[in-house]
């Protein structure tokens, strides 16, 4: 957990005053506690309170309170209250590892979107034993229900409390100098250095688990020792929790890295770390994939290629180099002798030269760029994850170059457009809208315009959308889609960003109605992400088996006897001059071992071709997920079913995400 400075005190005579969500208020003097507020609201009300939000700002009920404002109780209802029971689910970790080894030393536990962590400095990992040790300490601290109290000290006086705590000192030192006040909280005879906020006492958490350990660099900083992260994750009810263990048991199965090799999609070598080798049924799915993206952006968009290595003159005047150089494999320049190169890490400047090159009217606008070309990203090795996190990709990136009197409209369309998209798969999504971060360019009058500007478009779809703050590009603000696929989980994907910073950098120019130059403004677009990753969310989405139109292999065709192969053959043939992606298994082997076979590689129809099949130009057909039932049909009706899915791009059954709400979400 991290220690931070307590809230800034307010003037010492001034009161508190909070308001209540009916528009009452509370008058108060600074450093009342929270809960003697929720306890003049009522009683039953402090029974079931977990924390306090002030003007958004979450707090739990031991702190005082400082400042006036919006004065919200949080009880188990209201999602800000998960957070706050998992951070003090990480305090009670810490409280168990301790007690069974006194040696471990301790680090930071934040809450997590799908649970919380907590890392320790150990000399030897942890064991699955050493997990299940822990979990059931942590029962017994749970049982003892200490309350958690808080305290507040200085810099000088914490160093004193965990003097035998180096991670904590270490942290202590970056307030060296400062008047910071620091707090800390005690539950039993542990005390860790933490801001908080906590719930009120151990015995709230009642529905817990430990989950796994990895390890993970201190503070993030590969130079730095490796710690132990033990993962957990904590609800309120059981059946969320229960819920929650069945979609990670879900989740593992599905693992696009084991379905990946299982049904011979892609592989992984270390010759090239970060990049795929996609074999031929894995080209398949990718090639299928980038058509139908093309398919749906031919009459709207227009595809250019353009270089994927540059000198860092592009990536100075675009503000990558300063601002994404670590991030970017450089190239030595044989003339210089320096790295002055780059392979593209994405497309967007690259296109803002093209536009540049040319003029434009106002009637052309909006233009829209889009290609595919693979792209680079110097990722940490340690960070790399099957295709969920690459070195080399490629993305259906788009850059919009459009009027400001066009951005509403625009950013309407592309909303629709990246809706419609995800439906296609069963994906639902949610939005983000995403201001300026801290690290940026631009001035701060170009970041009001893009802000209100993107921000009034969004506002003006009339589609619901949460608050990211400091969250934007480095260049400008942006709308996030998290799409949730068919176990509840949750991944950040499609993105609108609205840039002003670029058409200044690089003087892009259209001639308007009055035949003056004008600035145009540009908007980023992704749809898919990278391909890589919405393949392997699309693996696991479908658990492998993908909807007819998708699948690499669309139908096996299996003779019972090598007397019908030819009828089988003929079949294969007719069906691949529609389209349709057939095989034959004519294999020596018997029957069912070629059905099982098919099923285990989740190949949607298998046809058996026997006597009667060859005779009256039926089917005996097995769908996939049917178990053994089988439909005869004729070789017409067949192709006629096969044709009306693939034009439909029919969905599986199973494939239907849930909505927004129905199930807890994890982060990848």
């Amino acid at each position: 957990m991290i220690a931070g400075p307590a809230d800034a005190v307010a003037a010492h005579d001034a009161p508190v005053v909070l308001t209540l969500p009916d528009g009452s208020t509370r008058e108060v003097a600074p450093g009342t506690l929270a809960r003697d507020v929720v306890a003049s609201i009522g009683a039953r009300l402090l029974q079931a309170s977990i924390a306090v939000a002030v003007d958004g700002e979450v707090q739990d009920l031991m702190t005082p309170l400082r400042r006036s404002g919006a004065f919200v109780v949080l009880t188990e209802k209201d999602p800000r209250a998960l957070a706050v029971l998992r951070h003090s689910g990480a305090h009670i970790l810490a409280t168990a590892v301790r007690r069974l080894r006194p040696d471990a030393k301790i680090g930071f536990g934040p809450a997590i979107d799908d649970g919380f962590y907590y890392d320790f400095e150990v000399e030897k990992p942890f064991t699955p034993e050493d997990l299940a040790a822990f979990e059931a300490e942590m029962k017994k601290v749970v049982a003892e229900k200490y309350p958690f109290v808080r305290a507040e000290v200085s810099v000088e006086e914490a160093k004193t409390l965990f003097v035998d705590d180096p991670l904590k000192l270490e942290r202590l030192a970056d307030f060296d100098g400062t008047d910071e006040v620091i707090s800390t909280y005690t539950d039993g005879p542990f005390i860790d250095l933490c801001r908080g906020p906590h719930v009120p006492d151990t015995s709230y958490l009642k529905h817990f688990k430990l989950l796994h350990t990895a390890g993970a660099y201190w503070r993030g900083d590969v130079k730095r020792q490796m710690l132990q992260r033990i993962y957990a994750t904590a609800f309120f009810k059981k059946d969320e929790l229960d819920t929650h263990l069945h979609n990670l048991e879900e989740a593992k199965k599905r693992d696009h890295r084991v379905l990946g090799k299982q049904l011979g999609l892609f592989q992984l070598f270390p010759h090239a770390p970060g990049a795929a080798f996609w074999t031929p049924k894995g080209t398949t799915l990718y090639n299928t994939l980038e058509a139908f993206v093309r398919e749906r952006q031919r009459e709207a968009f227009q595809e250019v290629k353009t270089p994927l290595l540059y000198n860092k003159m592009l990536w100075e005047q675009s503000g990558h180099w300063g601002k994404y150089k670590e991030n970017m494999f450089l190239v030595l320049d044989n003339e210089t002798g320096e790295h002055d190169m780059s392979l593209k890490p994405m497309n967007c400047p690259s296109h803002y030269v093209l536009f540049g090159s040319h003029k434009h009217s106002y009637r052309e606008l909006p233009v829209r760029y889009v290609t595919f070309d693979v792209l680079h990203r110097n990722e940490l090795s340690g960070a790399l994850s099957g295709l969920t996190r690459v070195r080399q990709f490629s993305q259906d990136d788009c850059h919009v170059f459009l009027r400001e009197d066009q951005i509403a409209s625009e950013v309407h369309f592309l909303l629709d457009f990246i809706l419609g998209y995800y439906d296609t798969f069963g994906l639902s999504a949610t939005l983000k809208f995403a201001t300026r971060p801290e690290q940026r360019i631009g001035s701060d009058d170009l970041w009001d315009r893009a802000e209100g500007a993107l921000r009034a478009a969004l506002d003006a779809t009339g589609r619901p959308y949460e608050m990211k703050e400091g969250d934007g590009a480095f260049y400008g603000p942006k709308i996030d889609f998290d799409v949730t696929d068919s176990i509840g989980r949750a991944w950040q994907l499609g993105t609108i960003q609205l840039d002003y910073n670029a058409p200044e950098r690089f003087d892009l120019t259209y001639t308007g109605e009055d035949n003056a130059p004008h600035r145009p403004v540009v908007i980023h677009r992704a749809v898919s992400g990278s391909f890589e990753r919405f393949i392997a969310i699309l693996i696991e989405h479908f658990a492998g088996a993908f909807p007819l139109w998708l699948a690499p292999e669309q139908v096996r065709v299996i003779p019972v006897a090598s007397d019908y192969d030819a009828a089988a053959q003929a079949l294969v043939d007719r069906l691949k001059t529609h389209g349709i992606r057939a095989t034959l298994d004519a294999r020596n082997e018997t029957l069912n071992y070629r059905v099982r076979e098919g099923e285990v590689e989740k190949v949607p129809y298998m046809v058996v071709i026997g006597r009667r099949e060859a005779e009256e130009q039926t089917v005996a057909l097995r769908a996939r997920g049917a178990g053994k039932k089988q439909e005869v049909m004729t070789q017409d009706a067949f192709v006629d079913r096969l044709l009306h899915e693939v034009r439909t791009r029919a969905l599986p059954a199973a494939a239907v995400a849930p909505s927004a709400g129905a199930a807890e979400t994890a982060s990848t």
